[in-house]
């Protein structure tokens, strides 16, 4: 008997370690977002290039595979999910930018520490149809802060329906008032990059090429998060997960984050996350709010 999409949705909610009430959002949310998603290529001869933003812990991952499962069951439509943190560079590659910069490119997570040149090259080549071979993307592991070798890619498999591109500063605009970025937001801007050398970089990476990237985007989905202070609490569930996933592997269990890790982590986010608090609301798509106990409560379209 074959299995239920329902079922296979509970299946991998249960995998994510998630309490989500699938029954009220699988016809709600879901369906309603995978049904637009469906006609959009419907009227497009090109695959369709989603992007999914949210604050971190918003659920985006948990959101993609979701949509991935249905587009591919209900409308055997061929789906492929990537989350920005995979093209992050090089752990070789950071410290060189952080050398020549600022020491905090040596963290990973905001412009100017993703490969997007690699990324925006396969957006133009799926694009013009000519993705006649399979292509493999890179892949991070978060747990040793490095790329994962070529065998453990990402596998696109030609004539691609959908791709979903999801990330927390995925569709991120840039500061257009320099004043704005003078001013420090935290302590990390204030005491580590008091000559704003830093955050006018990551600024200038959203105005170049992060922007040439993002243009590929067909349509652009943004989980709202409650506020700013929702990200620090999911981003510490988020990481108690990756503890539990890798507990009996021994070389990992040291680079797991701390509370305060996490909070000074948090803090290289914080301006770019507040900004599209405001700003994705208006350009995006589809809004999806997410209720301050983590479940998706509606969807509004743009």
């Amino acid at each position: 008997m074959k299995e239920s999409l329902i079922n296979k949705l509970n299946k991998l909610k249960n995998s994510f370690f998630i309490k989500e009430d699938l029954n009220k959002n699988f016809k709600n949310i879901y369906l309603k977002i995978a049904e637009l998603i469906f006609l959009k290529k419907t009227f497009l001869r090109k695959p369709l290039i989603i992007g999914l933003a949210g604050g971190q812990g918003s659920g985006k991952t948990t959101f993609a595979q979701f949509l991935k499962l249905i587009l591919e069951n209900r409308y055997n439509l061929r789906t492929v999910t990537v989350s920005i943190d995979d093209i992050y560079k090089t752990k070789k590659e950071r410290i060189k930018i952080s050398n020549r910069i600022n020491k905090l490119f040596l963290t990973r997570g905001v412009p100017g520490t993703h490969d997007v040149n690699f990324l925006t090259r396969f957006f133009k080549i799926l694009k013009s149809n000519n993705l006649n071979k399979s292509f493999i993307i890179p892949k991070f592991d978060k747990s040793i802060d490095d790329r994962l070798p070529k065998n453990k890619w990402h596998y696109v498999e030609k004539n691609l329906d959908i791709f979903i591109l999801e990330g927390w500063c995925v569709g991120a605009r840039p500061e257009e008032n320099n004043r704005n970025l003078k001013k420090p937001i935290n302590k990390l801007e204030a005491l580590e990059d008091n000559n704003c050398k830093w955050r006018f970089n990551v600024n200038q990476q959203l105005k170049n090429d992060y922007k040439e990237l993002f243009s590929f985007i067909d349509l652009m989905i943004y989980l709202k998060v409650p506020n700013f202070n929702k990200v620090l609490t999911w981003r510490g569930l988020q990481e108690k997960k990756l503890a539990y996933s890798t507990k009996n592997i021994s070389k990992n269990k040291n680079k797991i984050m701390s509370e305060s890790e996490i909070k000074r982590f948090i803090m290289f986010y914080e301006r770019i996350t507040k900004k599209m608090l405001i700003d994705m609301p208006k350009f995006a798509d589809i809004i999806v709010p997410i209720s301050s106990n983590h479940q998706p409560k509606k969807i509004i379209l743009n």
